[in-house]
């Protein structure tokens, strides 16, 4: 600690003036941060750059936010968050008290006594204090400085007071407002959409006010590369208003559209609830079984769900982290960045990256209320930080999981997009999608397909009515997400007419692209005899 000392008061100080060479490799003081040329000199010393005016601030000084001890010039090698704005650095000076934990920047010691900030019709005040307070503006603990508005009542930390009012974020399809207090009968649920934990409506939070969902505030401002600020709100998101239903022709009592047109479909679609007449039938959307409302068409066998119609165009995601929305695709055919899956399915699409989502990952990735889960009788939350166990497939170490907090119950969000309802050419019957496996005899724990032994507590598709079992991957398939004989688009320099998903079993052309074996899944053209592999890349010539 000496040592600092003694360098500030020994080295020599070198202008900036003159270009000189020691200043190609400088760029900003290692005392305050700030760019070395804003200032007249600076300090050379086995790496250190400092300006003038670091070099000449006392070695200890007292500080009205800590009258215990003197606090002393030194480097924050503990990582502290300074105890007057909140903020962790990882390089630069502080002053601080070892024994106590305190640090404090060398530009936050005198912090100003009134601010104001166009967000708030009053300005806000400096208040010291010794004891910690709950911020009104974001709900967290804060300590020694607050700024408070008397004439509103409330008392924030310094940072939040420039808290913006309006923004868009990934984790939500719509605006967020911040509002300081919120009546609970507001809301349909007080949980924090993105970590479930419980919000105070007594203190500041972001909430959407279409949807009535709410957010923490250190949630949904946790990283900034996930939000950005709407600094007009007469300004109308182009994301809000991009529905894919392009125009509604029929609604029923309830308001709910009963005839719609899609901008992905070239007939009139119709609302049904009548799933038990399509048992065989899955939605061109996202492939999965109708188990739930869907729309249909009456001219060609095209069914949708629902929840499939009713996603935007464009759609920001939290799991994506590439600036521009992703846009609604389809009729190709794709590898999902999520689940590692084929389909030619709907999928959103990054125009700057390329990369797929499959509309089962987006759903299922999608922030919202409880999800409810066949064969659990608990409601299912998402947590994307926690790491751990799929009790479905037995992967261990999965970040991101779908958990019940009544019991130990996780499942990746690969297996809880799992079909719930399945056919295989084997049974007559649907089979169904099941957790564990009660039965305690070990015959019975076979997989009725490929005759090899099942793991009962992992996750297997079951026929009630013939007792049979078998594992998740024999009833799917290598590519359970592709509908075969579905006509997809292609880029020109791949082949000039549409093509046809195929798979080919008994006869195996070479790929007109690579030359090798089409052994499976391929995208052919029959009248130009031209094949090439769905793993090809797209600029294989014909």
């Amino acid at each position: 600690m000496k040592e600092l000392d003694h360098v500030a008061l020994r080295d020599p100080l070198i202008s900036t003036e003159n270009g000189d060479d020691k200043l190609e490799d400088v760029s900003k003081c290692f005392g305050c941060r700030e760019p070395l040329a804003n200032y007249t000199h600076f300090s050379p010393y086995r790496g250190f750059n400092l300006h003038e005016k670091c070099a000449e601030i006392p070695f200890k000084l007292n500080h009205v936010c800590h009258r215990k001890h003197p606090l002393i010039l030194q480097f924050n090698s503990e990582r502290l968050s300074c105890k007057i704005c909140q903020v962790t650095r990882r390089r630069g000076f502080v002053y601080g008290c070892s024994s106590c934990k305190f640090v404090i920047h060398i530009e936050c010691l005198s912090p100003s006594p009134i601010i104001k900030d166009e967000g708030h019709q009053h300005p806000f005040s400096l208040l010291l204090r010794q004891v910690p307070f709950i911020c009104d503006a974001c709900g967290t603990e804060g300590n020694h400085v607050a700024y408070t508005c008397g004439t509103c009542n409330i008392i924030v930390h310094k940072n939040c007071i420039s808290l913006p009012h309006i923004i868009k974020s990934k984790w939500h399809d719509h605006r967020l407002l911040h509002k300081y207090f919120h009546h609970i009968e507001d809301f349909r649920v007080l949980y924090c959409i993105i970590c479930h934990d419980e919000v105070n409506t007594e203190h500041g939070s972001y909430y959407c006010s279409k949807c009535n969902f709410i957010f923490h505030v250190k949630c949904v401002m946790k990283d900034e590369a996930l939000y950005e600020i709407v600094e007009n709100e007469d300004d109308e998101s182009p994301n809000e208003s991009a529905s894919s239903i392009t125009k509604v022709l029929q609604r029923n009592d309830a308001g709910e559209a009963t005839v719609i047109e899609h901008f992905k479909h070239s007939h009139h679609l119709m609302l049904s609830d009548g799933v038990g007449e399509y048992d065989n039938k899955c939605c061109d959307g996202c492939l999965l079984p109708i188990v739930a409302s869907f729309y249909y068409c009456t001219q060609c066998d095209f069914f949708l769900h629902k929840d499939c119609v009713e996603l935007p165009k464009v759609k920001h995601v939290w799991h994506h982290r590439c600036g521009p929305p992703l846009i609604l695709t389809s009729n190709e055919v794709f590898l999902c960045v999520k689940c590692d899956c084929f389909s030619n399915a709907f999928a959103y699409k990054c125009e700057e990256c390329e990369d797929y989502t499959c509309l089962r990952c987006i759903i299922a990735l999608t922030p919202g209320v409880a999800r409810t889960c066949l064969g659990h009788k608990h409601p299912l939350l998402f947590f994307f930080e926690y790491r751990g166990r799929c009790v479905a497939c037995g992967d261990d170490n999965i970040k991101g999981l779908f958990r019940c907090k009544d019991c130990d119950f996780s499942l990746h969000h690969k297996c809880y997009s799992l079909p719930i309802i399945s056919q295989h050419k084997s049974e007559e019957h649907l089979l169904s999608l099941a957790y564990n496996d009660d039965n305690s005899y070990s015959e019975s724990h076979f997989c009725d397909v490929c005759e090899e032994r099942r793991d009962p507590k992992l996750s297997f598709y079951h026929c009630a009515t013939c007792d049979t079992s078998a594992h998740v991957n024999c009833v799917l398939g290598e590519h359970p997400f592709i509908k075969l004989g579905s006509i997809v688009e292609v880029q020109e320099d791949t082949h000039e007419h549409p093509l046809t998903v195929v798979k080919k079993i008994y006869y195996y052309p070479n790929c007109s692209g690579c030359g090798k074996p089409c052994l499976d899944l391929a995208l052919e053209c029959t009248g130009c005899n031209f094949i090439v592999h769905a793993r090809c890349p797209s600029d294989s010539e014909d």
